[in-house]
């Protein structure tokens, strides 16, 4: 398995289980298995909004693809370093992708562009 390279945003997760993005859908299609990750915040973000068991079985199986990361000390101290916003979970996921080096994959590029350091991947454009 290779090492993770980005963090893949709950926005960009329900894209892709939605299939509402083809050019998401192709730079997945791009990396090795591994490379792509989520964050235990993101996996709950979907989970939440699975409505239908279908909805729920389709995220499973997504995230049996997509591994989920745990959201750890380094994350928890890395979002204590952030400047305070109301987008919570928006910051929790950021400071996990910061405290792993990663980059971010979002569409929302406009709530993460006060966070220095952040590296972010629009792939819905």
């Amino acid at each position: 398995m290779t090492d993770p390279l980005f963090l893949l945003d709950s926005n960009i997760c329900i894209y892709l289980l939605r299939g509402a993005s083809p050019t998401a859908r192709a730079y997945v299609q791009a990396y090795e298995p591994g490379e792509l990750v989520t964050s235990a915040v993101a996996f709950a973000e979907v989970i939440i909004g699975a409505r239908s068991r279908e909805a729920v079985a389709q995220a499973e199986a997504f995230f049996a693809v997509v591994t989920v990361l745990p959201f750890d000390e380094a994350a928890a101290r890395t979002y204590a370093t952030m400047p305070f916003r109301r987008a919570r979970y928006d910051r929790l996921i950021a400071a996990h992708a910061l405290s792993l080096g990663l980059t971010l994959v979002t569409n929302n590029e406009r709530d993460f562009a006060d966070i220095p350091d952040l590296r972010i991947e629009n792939w819905t454009v």
